[in-house]
């Protein structure tokens, strides 16, 4: 099998952290890893199969000077915009965990298991785009749906853990507990979010819009649309919760007024699709949690019932690990799936 010269920009970030986890796990085919950081990072270093690897300064010359085959981003749009294009430019396939070139027209948008044919579109700019965490696992749980009934409209709430803004809101929330119990909470710094985030929820994920709605909820509004290539409607309220790891949502789907949702198919189309677990047994108290997504590549769903009023309204409930597979998973698939097209 022919390895390949893999740069992660981003290297010391929670995901970037993720990523050398996960060449391990899942055996990725490397040749050489060069960990990229801005220049106050230089020196530091990562573990990677035994090793250290000492961090590298990100400017336009390294992906030549490095041979870079696959470049994984994940230090922030600006960054994505600046040095992605010299990455390409190398002969490195970018996959970019940003939301910058998200919603280009020439760039595609995957989820592996939902959208792979578009990952042949990567030639059109050289960059493929991960998509926003929480769209990731909704549209997963999605396609199954739209395969068995066909999607008119989705409603969804999500309870997003403090790891959706990086190793900052986790340390944020974990000196905030700590802080609690020393009965030090009101001397407490609120930086990573715009308000305490022990004990509280924040239903304002990024910034507010316009129209209302905030930027992270457009993101899954749109980023859906493109994925599926469908013009459903869809409204997200998003929701930042006191948890450390794997964003959660609550989501109720609208189908064709002629469709009578049954229960048992829907599970079954959730038990037969990749990546998708079926935890649902309310009389048991089984149903996903943040605690059963976290450190696994699994998307889980649970709390599967049918609309009370409505036959053709669906509800359940969606868990899945932010940092992998609303991040460095979803990325590592994207690579995984390319490699084999480029065979």
């Amino acid at each position: 099998m022919r390895k390949f010269n893999v740069a992660v920009v981003g290297a010391t970030g929670a995901v970037g952290e993720e990523f050398y986890r996960l060449f391990e796990e899942h055996d990725f085919p490397i040749a050489k890893l060069v960990p990229l950081a801005s220049a106050r990072s230089v020196g530091k270093e990562i573990e990677y199969a035994s090793r250290a690897i000492k961090v590298k300064e990100l400017t336009y010359e390294v992906f030549e000077q490095e041979e870079i085959d696959i470049a994984f981003f994940s230090a922030g749009g600006s960054i994505s915009a600046e040095f992605a294009p010299f990455a390409v430019e190398a002969g490195a396939v970018v996959i970019d965990n940003t939301s910058h070139f998200r919603m280009d027209a020439d760039i595609p948008l995957v989820v592996p298991e939902v959208n792979p044919s578009d990952i042949a579109l990567w030639k059109n700019r050289g960059i493929i785009a991960n998509p926003n965490c929480s769209t990731i696992q909704m549209v997963q749980a999605l396609k199954a749906l739209d395969d068995l009934y066909g999607i008119v409209r989705v409603d969804v709430s999500t309870y997003q853990a403090t790891s959706g803004a990086g190793k900052a809101g986790m340390e944020e929330l974990v000196k905030q507990m700590q802080d609690f119990f020393a009965f030090k909470l009101d001397q407490s710094a609120h930086e990573a979010f715009k308000h305490q985030i022990a004990l509280n929820v924040i239903p304002e994920v990024d910034i507010a819009m316009e129209n209302g709605f905030t930027k992270e909820e457009m993101k899954m509004v749109n980023e859906t649309r493109k994925i599926l290539h469908k013009d459903i409607e869809i409204a997200a309220t998003c929701v930042r919760v006191p948890v450390l790891r794997s964003h959660s949502e609550s989501i109720t789907v609208t189908f064709d007024q002629n469709v009578d949702v049954d229960v048992d198919k829907v599970k079954e189309a959730f038990a037969n699709f990749e990546n998708l677990v079926v935890m649902d047994d309310l009389q048991n108290s089984v149903y996903p949690m943040p605690i059963t997504a976290t450190d696994t590549d699994m998307t889980y769903v649970g709390r599967i019932r049918k609309d009370i009023f409505r036959d053709n309204i669906l509800h359940f409930w969606n868990v899945a690990d932010q940092v992998r597979v609303g991040a460095a998973t979803n990325s590592l698939r994207i690579a995984q799936a390319w490699m084999e097209l480029e065979e």
